[in-house]
């Protein structure tokens, strides 16, 4: 073969690489524009129905000092979500200053979450028609901190900061619902607990209220502390936590004030694999995931859930499995954001159950996982 045709066939292979590379960078740049890097348009006048919007707050701060922002998407019915975003937490100045190896430091992939799970259009959600107010988090204090963290680096815990002055700002597109449902995931769903009576308080037209907790356990001796000296949280909230159990606690703290007036509703995997490795470091200094540790989980779930039923009477539970582990049982964490609508072996899904709960029907779900053995 001469030198000239060699060439030639070298050129072609190089410009068919070539190709093949841009169309691959070509098509994981339109992946990552759709999901993790997808962005909503920023609000401007009145909202269109239905669609998804961002919402500026001035002076709102990730930890690391980057704009945070509301998400809200209006609805057709006189119906309201308020919807905390999770991912993880700081519970000490080392743990301030790990950033993101402990919690969501920045709004990345946010408005991509929003779209799914109980925010989804999907004609099957019993919930596409509400109006959502999405809470973002981006600063390790399960929503309800006002401090300012000054060590090696500054770190902005200062969730209810943000909270509060988003709430403020797009209640006038709301209007006056008559139907509040206060909801959130992982440590969203610690901030449901916490936040619950708060947001009840800046919408009282609603009569009709549900509250749900989306997989949300850590015991730690330490919470009363870090909310007081670390995450500045106002007196209102940290003066609940008087036990190693910060949801119990507030859970228990809501119903005493408000009664039958507000629907409880807790749900959790069986085994969360994520929880579990957050409890190791508080117990053990050290991420782990283990069967050992889901044994413990298991067990601690089963505390919370009789914590709840004998100080909530009417709370609704929904425990779950999926995503198993074939060697450790250990399972998912989270769903509302998710698979909400998945049966999982139940009469009913979690976002089924939810919106029973809603319509005045409480009910309980998948208690016997809570003594299965392996």
């Amino acid at each position: 073969m001469g030198n000239t045709k060699k060439k030639r066939i070298i050129k072609v292979v190089l410009i068919a690489a070539v190709s093949i590379i841009v169309v691959t960078a070509l098509g994981i740049a339109i992946f990552l524009k759709m999901t993790v890097l997808n962005t909503f348009p920023t609000l401007e006048g009145e909202p269109e129905i239905g669609k998804w919007y961002d919402v500026p707050v001035e002076g709102a701060l990730s930890s690391d000092g980057s704009e945070w922002h509301g998400i809200f998407r209006k609805g057709t019915e006189n119906k309201l979500a308020v919807y905390f975003f999770g991912g993880g937490v700081s519970i000490t100045p080392e743990t301030s200053e790990g950033g993101k190896a402990f919690y969501a430091t920045t709004m990345l992939a946010q408005d991509f979450v929003a779209q799914g799970g109980i925010g989804s259009s999907a004609e099957d959600n019993p919930f596409k028609d509400w109006s959502f107010i999405v809470i973002p988090y981006a600063t390790g204090d399960f929503h309800t901190g006002t401090g300012i963290y000054e060590g090696k680096k500054t770190v902005y815990h200062t969730g209810y900061n943000n909270y509060s002055a988003y709430i403020e700002q797009i209640k006038p597109y709301v209007g006056e619902p008559d139907t509040l449902l206060v909801t959130g995931f992982s440590a969203g769903g610690f901030a449901t607990s916490l936040l619950a009576d708060d947001v009840i308080d800046r919408f009282q037209s609603a009569e009709n209220v549900t509250v749900c907790v989306d997989s949300s356990l850590l015991l730690y001796n330490g919470w009363y502390d870090t909310a007081v000296n670390l995450w500045k949280s106002p007196t209102e909230i940290s003066d609940r936590l008087t036990t190693n159990n910060l949801v119990l606690d507030s859970l228990t703290a809501l119903h005493e004030k408000r009664g039958n007036s507000v629907k409880i509703l807790f749900d959790c995997s069986y085994r969360d694999n994520t929880l579990m490795q957050y409890q190791s470091y508080i117990d053990n200094g050290k991420m782990d995931q283990t069967k050992e540790l889901g044994d413990k989980f298991q067990q601690d779930l089963k505390e919370m859930v009789h914590g709840l039923q004998t100080n909530i009477p009417d709370v609704g539970i929904y425990i779950w499995s999926n995503g198993e582990d074939a060697d450790t049982h250990n399972t998912q964490h989270t769903i509302i954001s998710s698979n909400v609508f998945d049966r999982l072996g139940n009469d009913r899904s979690v976002g089924e159950w939810i919106f029973d709960a809603v319509n005045g029907d409480v009910r309980t779900y998948g208690i016997e996982l809570l003594d299965k053995a392996f």
